[in-house]
């Protein structure tokens, strides 16, 4: 299908919220753990595949604000596999010119997650190729908070041009395009400041058969998207 796909239409940031890990392996008689676990392949082959397409911007949504509501065994089973998916993949990352960014309060991570992850960001921070960035206890409205109060110690008026500045994704630019899988079609809390003009695709894949097929699939539907931005094409 690459062939398919017109270079010159790719979308310079593409978002992705990586849904149906948990009713994928349910669908199977497995624990939720296991589809994350499978998840984690997609996501290896995804970064690599954008990468490779000359994409400038990949943003995921691995773990949102809410999911701390989830069992422990889950919530520590998506931490060691971060961790995991540094220790595997970092060395590959770095030589492909990768750099990893991270949005949300890493703080309250795992302190094996955040010493993992801290690591790859150091590692990478002066690559030049792909900006990787992972959403880890991320959410919108935290963002948004968190740059108002911002704006309020430093005193400053903002305008919408500034208020991008004091937000996680600082530097980058609005995603063009938002693919969310397991056929839902809600945003979730991710990136609501910056997805005003977004282009949204959902698949019905769950996230751990999401694989280059089904990701062009989306990227084509995209390049046939009429973007207009409020405004009308003559």
């Amino acid at each position: 299908m690459e062939k398919e796909l017109n270079k010159n239409l790719l979308p310079q940031h593409v978002a992705i919220i990586m849904d149906g890990n948990g009713r994928w392996a349910k669908s199977r008689g497995l624990v939720r753990v296991a589809g994350h676990n499978e998840g984690m392949k997609s996501l290896i082959e995804i970064v690599r595949h954008t990468s490779d397409l000359g994409i400038k911007y990949l943003t995921v949504y691995a773990f949102s604000t809410e999911n701390w509501k989830r069992s422990v065994e889950e919530v520590s089973g998506i931490f060691k596999l971060l961790v995991l998916y540094v220790k595997s993949e970092l060395d590959e990352l770095n030589r492909n010119n990768v750099r990893i960014k991270l949005l949300g309060d890493i703080s309250k991570l795992p302190q094996d997650a955040y010493d993992s992850i801290m690591k790859a960001a150091d590692t990478t921070s002066n690559n030049t190729g792909l900006v990787f960035s992972i959403a880890l206890n991320y959410g919108g409205r935290a963002e948004i908070v968190q740059a108002v109060n911002k704006a309020v110690r430093e005193g400053k008026e903002v305008t919408e041009e500034s208020f991008s500045d004091l937000l996680y994704t600082a530097g980058i630019p609005d995603p063009d395009l938002i693919i969310r899988t397991g056929n839902e079609y809600r945003l979730s809390n991710f990136l609501i400041w910056q997805c005003a003009y977004s282009e949204i695709v959902i698949s019905p894949v769950y996230w751990p058969d999401f694989r280059i097929a089904e990701y062009e699939k989306c990227l084509l539907e995209y390049e046939g998207r009429d973007r207009r931005f409020g405004g009308v094409k003559s």
